[in-house]
């Protein structure tokens, strides 16, 4: 970080306060992070075949011998993502081999089209077109919605979104959304400043994480909702820019045409807000607008629906034969395959079926919403301030970047987490050059009630256990309750990571007595084998029994579902097991009881 910036104050705290280890004497009741070696488990070996089980067919002849269903003839095929399945057929349906699009976008699809046949059944019908867009006669003289004028521009050039009585101008959409574009009342989107911006993650990690301080000094009030520790923001992060004009070159629009004024008319429902009433509506807006901050052109895999109506207004006949058949009873193989493939986005399918060119009110009438990204503080948000005009006030989050491949060979960075890291970087080069840039992040207070927040509480002992950018609102609880007068209170942390000197959060910032608090396990290290964080769960068995048996005691995961979170709760059930002496079936129940009681808490994703 840069020196010449203003630093953060934090409350103090006293070295008494500091959670001490409990003592190896017969009065301390407490035990201590203990020294632990990778265990290395064996692994179970495998269930042997019962001998009740027979196999009675291999093949489609095998099948239509045992079911003796003659004059037939039966396709077997696997359409991915275990639906499996046997299609049947009669024998006088013909086939033909279409002339595949020739195009790396298509490829990239891998789509595993062969013979298809000339007469297809169960096509569904074209999606109906939800809403339109209708010119503005004298689009220069037409006024926006009073709800999108609540900007104003401040006395040092740089634009605020906080609602003012005073008189205001229209919202600079580039930068924030439009005012329809809202979660459920009483939030509203505040635009944030960028305080500060840093890498956590040092280079070579294999996933990059950003830190940053958003100042929400101005940050109005709504019927009492306050940030809390534990608790969630939500940020409407919009499509890339890029991404954006690529979608509305590949549909044709004009350039002139993406930023005119037109009325949108909706005929039900919720769109194009978030959360909104499900109304009709009418508003003012821009088709850059609406595919930048309403539409999710890249995060879900296509639908039969969406390939239908491409192939409605697809010229070429036989790339229509070929969207067709994806919808097809037929080609449902195909299709399963498609869906639970390669990551496709918007722009790779009109790429991949060039001439298709549906309309863009019809198109986005079939897309998901753009919805909103949730990021845990990393803060206690009452004790972090910047010394200017008194105390600015900040929140602290972490994002990890979210990669998948891109049919272009490159990676592919996800809505919220590319959002951030493109501020990131523009906010680290200006700071290097010597300026101080003035960038945003459209967030509202979001979830405050979480589980997190919710079971966060002064008294009692706290195990806390994440991996990666999981334990980012743990350094917010153990910053609350270092402070806390109860000199009593103990917290311990057991944080995963892959490699400590490239991808290890937070070192050193957990404050005093940071080795005593919280211990590290490394996954991947200097080539040797590693250890997981469920390893050290069971490694710590009595420490974890102590909590979870204490009064008030909380055990809080938090990270990914996919085997760090799967992995800790199977731990969790083998220390039940383990130290109070029950069978696996009570372990579990031990700890659905817990989870109940507000006792153990656990936030996966």
């Amino acid at each position: 970080m840069i020196s010449s910036r203003p630093h953060v104050l934090r409350t103090a705290t006293t070295s008494h306060c500091i959670p001490e280890e409990p003592m190896a004497s017969p009065k301390s009741t407490a035990p201590s992070l203990t020294y632990s070696s990778s265990s290395d488990e064996p692994e179970e070996p495998p269930r042997p075949r019962r001998a009740s089980t027979k196999l009675i067919s291999q093949s489609a002849a095998d099948v239509q011998r045992l079911i003796g269903v003659p004059g037939t003839r039966l396709i077997e095929k696997c359409c991915g993502g275990g639906c499996c399945m046997a299609v049947t057929k009669t024998d006088t349906l013909t086939f033909e081999r279409v002339p595949l699009p020739d195009n790396d976008a298509f490829r990239a699809l891998q789509l595993k089209v062969g013979l298809i046949p000339t007469t297809l059944s169960g096509l569904p019908d074209v999606p109906a077109k939800t809403f339109s867009l209708e010119s503005v006669k004298n689009a220069s003289a037409t006024a926006a919605p009073a709800e999108s004028t609540v900007s104003v521009e401040t006395k040092d050039n740089s634009t605020d979104f906080t609602p003012h009585t005073v008189e205001t101008v229209k919202i600079d959409t580039s930068v924030h959304p439009p005012n329809f574009v809202q979660p459920h009342p009483p939030y509203n989107v505040y635009s944030a400043k960028i305080f500060s911006a840093r890498e956590l993650t040092r280079p070579g990690a294999e996933k990059r994480t950003y830190h940053f301080d958003l100042d929400v000094t101005d940050y109005p009030e709504e019927l009492g909702v306050d940030f809390k520790v534990g608790g969630a923001v939500g940020v409407m992060a919009p499509n890339e820019p890029e991404v954006v004009d690529e979608m509305l070159d590949l549909l044709l629009i004009p350039r002139f045409l993406r930023d005119r004024p037109v009325l949108l008319k909706t005929g039900g429902g919720r769109w194009p807000t978030v959360w909104g009433e499900e109304q009709p509506r009418e508003l003012i807006t821009t088709r850059r607008d609406l595919v930048t901050w309403c539409s999710d052109i890249q995060s879900y895999p296509p639908t039969k629906h969406l390939l239908r109506l491409m192939a409605e207004y697809t010229t070429d006949p036989n790339q229509k034969k070929v969207l067709l058949y994806l919808c097809s009873a037929e080609g449902q193989n195909v299709f399963c395959d498609f869906r639970t493939g390669p990551h496709v986005t918007m722009s790779q399918l009109l790429h991949a079926f060039p001439s298709s060119k549906p309309p863009l009110d019809h198109l986005l009438s079939n897309l998901q919403q753009l919805m909103p990204r949730f990021y845990s503080m990393s803060n206690d948000p009452h004790e972090s301030c910047v010394p200017r005009s008194g105390c600015s006030r900040l929140i602290e989050i972490a994002v990890t970047v979210h990669e998948t491949n891109n049919w272009r060979g490159g990676p592919r960075t996800g809505v919220g987490s590319g959002f951030f890291e493109r501020q990131a970087r523009k906010f680290i080069e200006a700071e290097k050059r010597g300026e101080k840039p003035d960038l945003r992040v459209p967030m509202f207070k979001g979830l405050m009630a979480n589980p997190l927040a919710k079971e966060f509480i002064s008294d009692g002992p706290m195990l806390l256990i994440g991996a990666g950018v999981g334990v980012a609102p743990f350094r917010g609880f153990v910053q609350r309750r270092l402070k806390n007068a109860n000199c009593a209170n103990k917290v311990w942390v057991l944080q995963g990571v892959r490699d400590s000197l490239l991808d290890e959060l937070y070192s050193g910032e957990w404050g005093v007595h940071e080795d005593e608090v919280k211990k590290v396990v490394q996954s991947r290290t200097g080539g040797s084998k590693g250890k997981y964080v469920q390893d050290e769960v069971r490694a710590q068995a009595d420490l974890v029994w102590f909590i979870i048996n204490s009064l008030d005691g909380r055990v809080f995961v938090c990270g990914s579902s996919k085997g760090m979170g799967e992995g800790v709760e199977e731990a969790l059930v083998e220390v039940a097991m383990m130290k109070g002496n029950v069978s696996r079936e009570e372990a579990t129940e031990f700890w659905g009881l817990k989870k109940e009681a507000g006792q153990y808490i656990a936030e996966t994703w």
